[in-house]
């Protein structure tokens, strides 16, 4: 077949006036080479679609069977959607979720009251668009303060967590000054977090379930922080599958299933939990547009695991997609 790649790749330098984490979700060119190096091992013919300004005309001028979208797009909380929109105007087939279900799952507080009104438990939380607006909190501390609609860890820091109205409120400060968004502020989950990949659409499987183990602080007050990541061979140890009493993972996995359809996923996604006190799992977010560097990201982590190599799990995402779409490989 004839498949296009689309992405965006972290850029050389980063212009002063935004954000350290500003490309965080951005693949390295390395990634970008695995995921075509698997797909031209599967017999396909590949090219390339940077998600810039080119990828209109580029997508237009080739000859395309698929699009393998793993674009993050552009500015603002729709951006996740600008690739898949263009291909669906242009009557291009493409791997993974739609333009719609990327633009709920990128905005947490959007998913979250759909996962809550589907009855599948969430932290409390509230927004603001500006530190003066956080004039009082009615639930308990700790909270954690991030983004509205960011992913990656972006905005979030190991001081995201605050056990305090002044903390907070501070928290609340640097992500509307820094990132130009609302804050959300939920309430803090201390238990175990654990993050599952899912794979398929009719029906839907687990492809695996990781907990992720601070290795020099409690858990309760552990935060999966962009300093953690960075550094996560020192600080984390990544543990499949979670050391959890029985009947725990059971309720995460029919969480995660319910999630991944109630948000619209399609053939490839990964969904994170904080545990209660009760081990009850509180929905944290949905990545239906995971990391698929082998060796880093958890998707393939945790496939590795369950005996899916990582060929096997590009050849599983893009059949599910053909499968879905009714596209013959021939």
């Amino acid at each position: 077949m004839r498949i296009g790649l689309a992405y965006n790749v972290k850029p050389a330098d980063l212009p002063k006036h935004l954000p350290e984490d500003a490309f965080e979700e951005y693949d390295s060119e390395a990634t970008v080479g695995h995921i075509c190096d698997a797909l031209a091992s599967l017999g396909h013919e590949v090219r390339r679609l940077p998600a810039d300004s080119r990828f209109l005309d580029a997508v237009r001028e080739a000859p395309l069977d698929i699009v393998f979208n793993i674009a993050e797009g552009d500015g603002g909380r729709c951006r996740e959607a600008h690739i898949p929109a263009v291909l669906e105007m242009l009557g291009i087939p493409y791997v993974g979720s739609d333009p719609l279900t990327l633009s709920v799952t990128l905005d947490k507080p959007i998913a979250k009251k759909l996962v809550e009104h589907e009855g599948f438990p969430t932290p409390p939380f509230r927004t603001y668009s500006r530190a003066d607006e956080f004039t009082s909190w009615p639930l308990s501390f700790p909270v954690i303060v991030k983004p509205a609609f960011e992913g990656s860890s972006k905005g979030v820091r190991l001081s995201s967590r605050a056990c305090n109205f002044e903390q907070a409120r501070e928290m609340v400060r640097f992500v509307t000054d820094t990132y130009r968004q609302d804050a959300l502020v939920e309430t803090f989950v201390p238990g175990a977090e654990i993050t599952v990949g899912i794979l398929g659409n009719n029906p839907p499987r687990i492809a695996g379930m990781m907990e992720i183990v601070p290795k020099s602080i409690p858990q309760s007050e552990f935060v999966y922080s962009l300093e953690v990541k960075r550094d996560w061979e020192n600080q984390v140890s990544y543990r499949i599958p979670p050391a959890l009493p029985e009947p725990v993972p059971a309720k995460i996995e029919r969480c995660a299933l319910g999630i991944y359809k109630a948000l619209g996923c399609l053939d490839f996604s990964r969904i994170d939990f904080r545990l209660d006190e009760e081990g009850t799992p509180q929905f944290i977010e949905c990545n239906p547009l995971p990391g698929l560097s082998p060796g880093y990201g958890d998707l393939p982590i945790m496939a590795e695991s369950m005996g899916v190599p990582y060929l096997s799990l590009i050849e599983e995402i893009l059949s599910n997609a053909l499968i879905r779409l009714g596209i013959s490989r021939t």
